[in-house]
């Protein structure tokens, strides 16, 4: 089997958010392969179906902030596009497109379908290209978006098949394609472990696939790579990475919960629990987030398509899922004991986002929190120095301030995301915006204690 060159192809990724704009960026920096010291001639297409999106990358600007401005200038602006005839001379599709979950909480699989159907369509195109079938070598199409277990060989390649017109693993050239999943590890907002410092998991659906997709990897990654033997195998290990997270900090939530019954402060506990070597450093707090609070029902659905009874991982999404309406329970009780009217109050939220230091609001549970007070009576401003004021104020219908507003009087405060411009104002400057009668609510463990009523 003759395999396109790995170090003189034609790349494009699909989807460029959070996982795809790092990923181009990376492939556009490296002219040697990491691995091996070989000259690389890749090129590289950025394709988006929002065009808003691309034209926001052509003038070097970038909402995630995940990217510099330095490295947005790398790219070859002439190849971000958001027109499909553009790939079909692409040898490498890498699909990057969000996998979300539904109001049932099933996993959404429609932007993996959709972009499975375009690489189907522009594949089938190029049968009406001067190429001869005999002389094109087979595609390499690799899934990053995080998956259940399967997704890659029951979901993208019938679809594949269907609209192409090929057959997958089919080792005739011109007339197949081949598979890889290397599941992406981004955290956002996370300048230490960047993309090239994270360890790539790494498959194919055939063992020389596997290699050339660990090579591709390894030309690009400094922490070097893991290949594993199946798609299934490198879908099932990113899954559970999460899970695990998911599962370890819902331990903590309702561990946070019973301390809160006995009149005990949780993080005291959690420091002096930690003085033992293998004590894990989990905190608890709100788990929301493009990952942690939606991977599990990916896995919790094939396993209710299998009949297996996952009960724990459930369990922790349950714990982590309410700890919202304890945190708001406790706060209107704490006004209730203060006398403190609560229909006509008015409540400072710290931060919008998922976590901290980041601009991401996907599936940020502070939403959740602004909505329940807001469902109070109680008027609520936010101050998020990282959120896109304009989308923080449509989501919430809540006044979004950059800096600390000083000039206001609250009730109440709600610290609910650790921002590093939240820790170094002083205790005197949280005093003077708050009224004489007042709760606060510290979520994350930053605020002065001297004026935390309670901690989560």
């Amino acid at each position: 089997m003759k395999l396109i060159d790995n170090y003189n192809c034609k790349i494009a990724i699909i989807g460029l958010g959070y996982v795809g704009l790092p990923l181009l960026v990376e492939f556009t920096k490296i002219k040697n392969c990491r691995a091996t010291g070989k000259l690389i001639r890749r090129k590289l297409i950025g394709f988006d179906i929002n065009q808003k999106r691309i034209n926001q990358l052509k003038e070097n600007v970038d909402l995630t902030k995940e990217v510099s401005l330095e490295d947005l200038c790398l790219l070859d602006k002439e190849n971000l596009t958001s027109e499909i005839s553009k790939l079909e001379e692409v040898d490498v599709f890498i699909i990057t497109v969000p996998t979300p979950i539904d109001k049932n909480k099933k996993p959404d699989l429609d932007p993996l379908q959709k972009a499975s159907k375009l690489i189907g369509q522009v594949l089938k195109k190029r049968d009406s290209l001067s190429i001869s079938k005999e002389k094109r070598l087979n595609p390499i199409i690799i899934l990053e978006s995080t998956v259940y277990p399967g997704t890659m060989e029951e979901i993208c390649v019938p679809i594949i098949e269907s609209v192409s017109g090929l057959k997958f693993n089919n080792l005739e050239n011109g007339k197949g394609f081949y598979c890889g999943y290397s599941p992406e590890r981004i955290n956002p907002g996370d300048t230490k472990h960047r993309l090239k410092d994270i360890v790539k998991v790494t498959s194919g659906s055939l063992p020389e696939i596997a290699d050339w997709v660990d090579n591709l990897y390894a030309s690009i990654i400094s922490a070097g790579t893991f290949k594993v033997s199946s798609l299934k195998i490198a879908e099932a290990a990113k899954v559970i990475e999460n899970i695990q997270r998911d599962l370890n900090i819902a331990l903590i939530n309702e561990l946070a919960i019973l301390f809160k019954e006995m009149k005990l402060d949780t993080l005291d506990i959690l420091e002096a629990a930690g003085t033992k070597w293998n004590f894990l450093p989990f905190r608890p707090g709100l788990v929301g987030g493009h990952c942690i609070g939606v991977d599990p029902y990916y896995l919790t659905y094939k396993a209710e398509q299998l009949g297996c009874n996952v009960e724990l991982i459930l369990a922790g999404r349950k714990i982590n899922d309410s700890i919202i309406y304890f945190i708001i329970q406790n706060f209107l009780d704490k006004m209730i004991k203060k006398n403190i009217r609560i229909s006509s109050s008015r409540v400072l939220v710290l931060g919008l986002t998922f976590k901290e230091n980041c601009p991401d609001l996907r599936n940020s549970k502070v939403l959740e929190i602004v909505e329940l007070l807001k469902k109070e009576s109680i008027e609520v401003d936010i101050y998020d120095p990282y959120v896109v004021k304009e989308i923080g104020e449509k989501l919430t219908n809540s006044f979004i301030f950059e800096e600390l507003p000083k000039s206001n009087k609250y009730q109440g405060i709600i610290g609910a995301v650790q921002h590093n411009e939240f820790k170094v104002i002083s205790e005197l400057e949280w005093k003077e915006i708050l009224d004489r009668n007042n709760v606060v609510a510290d979520l994350k463990g930053f605020l002065p204690r001297s004026i935390v009523d309670f901690r989560l």
